[in-house]
């Protein structure tokens, strides 16, 4: 099992998570966050394909921390462009082109976790949808690297509201990918299998400002600024467990990123399951209780 946190390069985190001295040592913050933890999850792969040189930098960082992985998010380019078009050739064109820039890199180099495919939450749940995702999944090697699917619209869930849909669920098994469990704001916490490996993610429970604008003189930075609770940690102890049972592999990412809240957890929840790690004590300055929604 690895747990680790969506992305490591936050400003915030300096002062509770880096030391105060390494401010302005931004290179150095891998090297740090990887003293701690052996996985991570990188989000800006979503926003923009990475270049060579930036797919050879992480294979460098990671080169020096024996069994690190990262795990990666496919581009918003295919996920919220092609495939919400419905433009099914150009998505698996697009997928194919970042498995040869990203992913087959870092696997050549041990060091590639999991392909992520966040899908838009206007993607719904139609024939169409179901066709496009299965042919994107057709067009990828997900024989040779893990891949996990998160759905985002509510017309993915069965209509007792418990888990994405059989249809969905049975494209995911024929290709051996994962369906990403969430915790989150009005996402209820699926726990049906389709692959030999799980992915598990963790977006915090700002319920009130997760599907709207964040009030200007709100203290919490965005809606990821969310610290769960020991209780909250605990209830998924056994959920886990039983995951751990079906599965090879489990993958736990904190995305509560905001003012070092994802590495608190991300510790926590390893002293929880008994994960081996460096010890380290996290000060959240200027934190304040939150609601927690259940």
């Amino acid at each position: 099992m690895l747990i680790g946190s969506s992305g490591w390069s936050y400003d915030d985190w300096v002062g509770r998570f880096y030391p105060i001295e390494m401010a302005k040592k931004k290179g150095e913050w891998f090297a740090y966050y990887a003293q701690y933890f052996k996985t991570v999850e990188i989000n800006s792969t979503s926003y923009r394909v990475p270049n060579e040189f930036t797919v050879r930098s992480w294979i460098k960082k990671a080169s020096e921390v024996e069994g690190f992985e990262y795990s990666v998010k496919l581009p918003k380019l295919i996920t919220h462009e092609s495939m919400v078009k419905r433009n099914c050739e150009t998505a698996a064109n697009q997928a194919r082109s970042f498995e040869q820039i990203c992913i087959e890199p870092l696997a050549e180099n041990g060091n590639m976790g999991c392909a992520l495919i966040q899908l838009s939450p206007y993607f719904r749940n139609e024939e169409i949808s179901l066709t496009t995702l299965s042919e994107l999944l057709e067009s990828v090697s997900c024989d040779r690297y893990p891949y996990a699917v998160e759905f985002r619209h509510g017309s993915w869930l069965d209509k007792e509201k418990k888990e994405i849909v059989e249809e969905a669920r049975e494209i995911l098994r024929e290709h051996g990918v994962a369906s990403v469990m969430i915790d989150g704001p009005g996402s209820p916490i699926t726990r049906a299998q389709t692959a030999d490996h799980s992915y598990i993610r963790f977006h915090g429970r700002n319920y009130d400002i997760w599907f709207k604008d964040e009030d200007e003189d709100d203290y919490r930075i965005n809606r990821y600024d969310y610290l769960y609770s020991i209780d909250h940690l605990k209830s998924w102890i056994p959920i886990i467990d039983e995951v751990g049972e079906k599965t090879k592999n489990v993958r736990l990412y904190f995305n509560n990123h905001g003012r070092a809240k994802a590495v608190k957890n991300a510790i926590q929840m390893m002293d929880m399951l008994s994960i081996p790690h460096k010890e380290k004590e996290i000060r959240l300055q200027d934190q304040m209780k939150l609601r927690i929604y259940e």
